[in-house]
């Protein structure tokens, strides 16, 4: 899937006043994903939120490449991810995941530097800068003309940025990017992920991600696994 929807959303005081209540009577814990057109708005929505109950972490999104015509974004220079991390951590009285970019050419270096900045977690990988085109009308079929692509034609990508990073870094790693079955989640836990996320999936079937926890509990099963932290980390070099 290519998509080019920019960072939508209904806006912070509607979010914790409407949504925010519908996903606090789940038993289930409820990570943030946060979002600003500058430094600054990050951290106004951090600070706002930070005031919330049920929340337990903020996923900083310095990564989407949606934003603008060019996909450029916080997550392609280690200063910047740095710098906008480092704010992020001071303001927030939760843990701060960063979001990272694939469209870099070293994403270790740019992991590093979250971490540098405070991070408590990295996530990777978001979309892959992409575009297409109409060959009838010679346009793009993106009004935005680049947009991101997702889903399994990444996950080789993705399992192999999880697994540089994850070798590199202290903080935990959360894997995404083409997760479709519990295999595929799997894939990323073993090459050191700690956890993982499911996003293009859900637009196939809204069950996508319980019907992957349900066949990741039965691998471990049938593996005699008693933890799946024993399978985190266990590439065979």
């Amino acid at each position: 899937m290519i998509n080019a929807i920019g960072l939508q959303g209904v806006g912070v005081e509607r979010f914790a006043g409407e949504i925010l209540p519908r996903l606090q009577k789940y038993q289930t814990a409820i990570f943030v994903n946060v979002c600003g057109s500058s430094d600054e708005e990050y951290i106004k929505v951090i600070d706002y939120l930070n005031g919330q109950k049920g929340i337990c972490a903020f996923e900083l999104n310095i990564s989407c490449p949606n934003v603008n015509k060019d996909g450029l974004c916080p997550a392609l220079d280690p200063r910047s991810t740095f710098s906008l991390v480092k704010m992020a951590k001071q303001a927030s009285r939760l843990p701060i995941i960063a979001k990272l970019s694939p469209n870099v050419t070293d994403i270790v270096e740019i992991a590093k530097a979250a971490e540098e900045g405070g991070a408590d977690g990295v996530s990777l990988i978001n979309t892959i800068l992409a575009m297409a085109v109409d060959v009838e009308t010679r346009r793009p079929k993106l009004a935005n003309i680049l947009g991101g692509l997702s889903g399994p034609a990444i996950k080789p990508i993705a399992l192999r940025m999880v697994y540089q990073v994850a070798s590199a870094v202290k903080i935990p790693v959360i894997g995404l990017g083409g997760i479709m079955t519990g295999a595929d989640a799997l894939e990323f836990l073993i090459v050191g992920a700690k956890a993982v996320e499911v996003g293009t999936a859900n637009f196939i079937d809204p069950a996508a991600t319980a019907k992957i926890a349900a066949e990741i509990e039965d691998f471990c099963r049938n593996k005699g696994l008693q933890r799946l932290s024993d399978l985190i980390g266990t590439l065979k070099a």
